[in-house]
C-alpha cells in the first residue's frame, strides 16, 4: 500500500509493538505529529523539554525491557535530546530516538532550525541515520529497533527530513526485514576457553562473582545463583547489578567500588579469582588499576568484544549471551565448600557494622539513609520500582534500600546524569503502570527537570518523588570537604519552597524533618492517588561512607569512626582516613543561615548501649533438598 512517510513511521512503530511514544512537537516533525491522529493505538506523551522525552523513553525501556521510543524535531529539539542519549548508551539502554531534519534541498545551508544531529551523537549512540527517501523509512526503523535491542542494547537515532515525511512511498513491512551485513551481535566463545574457565573456578580457593547489569539485560539470575550455589561463591554486585541477584541472598555481599561495601571490596582485593559477568570494570569499581584484585585470575562474560581486555586484562575471555555462558558450563562446576574463604569474609563484615549510621543513636536529626531504609521497610512488601537521580541520594539508596528483583532500581550509572530520576520514573510509571514508583532525588537534581511534574499532571499518572533536600550539591560538597579544606564553592544552593511547588502542579506536597514521621509520610504518600513530592529536610553536611578517594586502591577507603567514637565525640561530621587517623568537620554550615533541621538545638550524644556479639553465620546453607545439584 502507498503511504506516506509520516505515515510509514507511525505503521513501524505499530508492528514493533510500541504502544507510546514520549515528544515534544515542531516545524520539521509536524508531518510526523499530523498523520499521528491515525493511530490512537499508540499514546504520546507530552513531555515538557526534549531531554525529559528521552530520560522517559530509558525509564521506559529499563523498566520493561522493551525499546523506548522518543520523538523531537530538528536543531534545539534534536540537541536537547544529547544527554538523553548519552545517558542511554553508558548503560546500554535500548531506545530509538525520531528527530525531523529540514527539508533535504535545505540540508547543509544552516537552514532555520539545522543541525547536523547524525554528527553531533555519532559518539553516542550505537548507531544513527539520515534519511532523505521516504522509500528507505521502514527499512531504517525496522533496523534501528534491531540495532537497538540486539547484542549489547544501546540508543539508536532517526534523523528523517521533512520533505521524507510529506512524500509517499509504497509500503511493505515483510520486504524491509533487517539484513545488516558485518553486524555480528551473537558471538560465542572457544571451546578452550570453556575448558581453562572451568578450570580456574574448581581449583579456586578465594573466588568472587562480579554480577552486573548483563545479568539483568540477559536473564540470566537463576543461572548466576546456581554457580554461586554449587561452587559456594560470594557475589559482589555493581551499582546497575543491584537487584539481579536478590539482597536477601545469603550469598549477595552487596555492592563493590568507590561507595561500595567496605568488606566487599576487600574480598575483591583478596581474592584468587574473579568471575565477571556482565561489567565492564570501569574505575568507579576498580580504583586504582595497578592494585587492582592483584592475587586474582579473571574471568570475564561479557556480550561485548570491545569490552574485553579495556580497563583490565583478564585470563579468559568468554563472548557471548551470559546466559547461554553459564548453562554451558555449570553442569561441569564441582561442588565446593570454601568455608575458610566465607569465614575471613565473615570477619571482614564485622567491622563494618559497628560504623553503620543506622547503628547510632536517634540525636533529632534526620539523615538521608534514615529516610532510604525507612522506605525501604515500609515499601519492602509492594511491588516497587525506585528510580535514583545521582549524588549522595544514589549512593545512599544503594547503600540501605534492599532490591530483591531485577528492574527494580533504575538509575544513571555511567554518565551520571542530574536530572535523570523523574522523567525517568515518569517513563517506568507507563512501563509498569501497576506498580509503585519512587522518585529518590536530591534537591539540585530536582530543579533541572522539575518541570516534568506538569507532565505527570496532565497524564494523570502517580509518582512518589522523595526529595533529599540537604541545601548543597551534596557530593561535590563531600568532595570539597574531604578534599579541598571545605572551601565550598558554588556548592551551597538555594530552592523554592517545594512543597508550594507541588501544590501549583495541582499535586499534592508534603514535608518531613524528623526521623519519628517518616514512616507516617509515606503511608500518606500511598494513600493519596495524585503524584506527591515530599521534601525531606534532611543533615546538611553528611556524607556518603564509605569512600575510595579517586586514583586510591579499592580497599584504601575513607571509613565513617565506629559507634563508640561517634556516640562519645558527639559529632556526626567525622570520619577515618585509610591511614586510620580521624579528622573531625564544623557543624557550621555554610550555606548563609540554618536549614530548617538544624533551628532547633542538638541534644547531646549518648554513648551507645553495648550489645553482646552474635554468632556470625559463616557461610551460606545450602539450597534446600530437592535442588538438583551439578557436578
Amino acid at each position: 500500500m502507498k503511504l506516506t512517510g509520516a505515515e510509514i513511521i507511525w505503521e513501524c512503530l505499530l508492528r514493533e509493538g510500541v504502544d507510546v511514544v514520549f515528544g515534544y512537537p515542531g516545524g520539521a516533525i509536524l508531518p510526523t505529529y499530523d498523520a499521528m491522529t491515525k493511530y490512537p493505538q499508540i499514546h504520546h506523551v507530552l513531555t515538557r523539554h526534549e531531554q525529559g522525552a528521552t530520560h522517559m523513553a530509558d525509564g521506559y525501556a529499563r523498566a520493561s525491557g522493551k525499546v523506548g521510543v522518543a520523538i523531537a524535531t530538528s536543531g534545539p529539539g534534536a540537541t536537547n535530546m544529547v544527554t538523553g542519549i548519552a545517558t542511554a548508551m553508558m548503560d546500554s539502554s535500548p531506545i530509538v530516538c525520531i528527530t525531523g531534519q529540514v527539508g533535504s534541498r535545505a540540508l547543509g545551508t544552516d537552514a532555520f532550525q539545522e543541525t547536523d544531529v547524525t554528527g553531533v551523537t555519532l559518539p553516542v549512540t550505537k548507531h544513527n541515520y539520515l534519511v532523505t527517501k521516504t522509500g528507505d523509512i521502514a527499512r531504517v526503523i525496522r533496523e534501528a529497533f534491531y540495532i537497538a535491542k540486539s547484542g549489547r542494547p544501546g540508543p539508536v537515532l532517526v534523523d528523517i527530513t521533512k520533505d521524507a515525511q510529506q512524500m509517499t512511498a509504497e509500503f511493505d513491512w515483510d520486504a524491509v526485514a533487517p539484513k545488516l551485513a558485518g553486524y555480528r551481535p551473537n558471538l560465542r566463545a572457544m571451546p578452550t576457553e570453556y575448558e581453562r574457565a572451568l578450570e580456574l573456578i574448581n581449583s579456586a580457593k578465594r573466588p568472587v562473582i562480579l554480577a552486573g547489569q548483563g545479568i539483568k539485560l540477559s536473564g540470566a539470575t537463576a543461572q548466576v545463583l546456581e554457580l554461586a550455589d554449587t561452587a559456594r561463591i560470594p557475589i559482589a554486585v555493581t551499582l546497575l547489578g543491584l537487584g539481579v541477584v536478590p539482597a536477601s541472598s545469603p550469598f549477595n555481599l552487596g555492592m563493590m567500588g568507590m561507595h561500595g561495601e567496605a568488606w566487599v571490596n576487600q574480598a575483591i582485593q583478596q581474592a584468587d579469582l574473579l568471575i565477571a559477568l556482565g561489567m565492564r570494570f570501569d574505575d568507579r569499581v576498580t580504583g586504582n588499576l595497578k592494585t587492582y584484585a592483584p592475587h586474582a585470575k579473571k574471568i570475564h562474560v561479557e556480550i561485548d568484544p570491545s569490552e574485553v581486555n579495556k580497563n583490565v586484562h583478564v585470563d579468559v575471555p568468554l563472548i557471548g549471551d551470559l546466559r547461554e555462558v553459564l548453562e554451558e558450563i555449570l553442569p561441569k562446576v564441582r561442588t565446593s565448600d570454601r568455608g575458610e574463604w566465607w569465614a575471613k569474609i565473615a570477619e571482614m563484615k564485622g567491622d563494618s557494622a559497628v560504623r553503620d549510621i543506622q547503628a547510632l543513636p536517634d540525636n533529632g536529626h534526620l539523615y538521608a539513609a534514615h529516610v532510604i531504609n525507612d522506605l525501604w521497610r515500609a515499601t519492602k512488601d509492594r511491588e516497587t520500582i525506585v528510580v535514583t537521580d545521582v549524588g549522595q541520594h544514589q549512593m545512599w539508596e544503594a547503600q540501605y534500600y534492599r532490591h530483591e528483583k531485577p528492574r527494580s532500581l533504575i538509575t544513571s550509572g555511567g554518565l551520571g546524569t542530574m536530572g535523570f530520576a523523574l522523567p525517568a520514573a515518569i517513563g517506568a510509571k507507563f512501563a509498569c503502570p501497576d506498580k509503585d514508583v519512587w522518585v529518590v532525588v536530591g534537591d539540585g537534581g530536582f530543579q533541572m527537570t522539575s518541570c516534568e511534574l506538569a507532565t505527570a499532571e496532565q497524564e494523570g499518572i502517580k509518582v512518589n518523588v522523595a526529595i533529599i533536600n540537604n541545601a548543597f550539591l551534596g557530593m561535590v560538597r563531600q568532595w570539597q570537604e574531604f578534599f579541598y579544606e571545605k572551601r565550598y564553592a558554588a556548592t551551597p544552593m538555594t530552592g523554592p519552597d517545594f512543597v508550594k511547588l507541588a501544590e501549583a502542579y495541582r499535586l499534592n506536597g508534603l514535608r518531613c524533618d524528623k526521623r519519628a514521621e517518616v514512616n507516617a509520610t509515606v503511608k500518606a504518600v500511598l494513600a493519596d492517588k495524585r503524584t506527591t513530592v515530599v521534601d525531606f529536610v534532611v543533615e546538611q553536611e553528611d556524607a556518603v561512607f564509605p569512600m575510595v578517594p579517586a586514583g586510591a586502591d579499592l580497599d584504601a577507603m575513607i571509613r565513617r569512626p565506629k559507634r563508640e567514637i561517634l556516640a562519645e565525640s558527639g559529632a556526626d561530621k567525622e570520619w577515618q582516613m585509610p591511614n586510620g587517623e580521624t579528622a573531625a568537620v564544623s557543624e557550621l554550615a555554610l550555606t548563609g543561615g540554618p536549614s530548617p533541621a538544624a533551628t532547633a538545638p542538638t541534644a547531646k550524644r549518648k554513648p551507645a548501649p553495648s550489645s553482646k556479639k552474635k554468632s556470625a553465620r559463616v557461610a551460606p546453607a545450602r539450597a534446600k533438598a530437592g535442588k538438583s545439584k551439578r557436578r
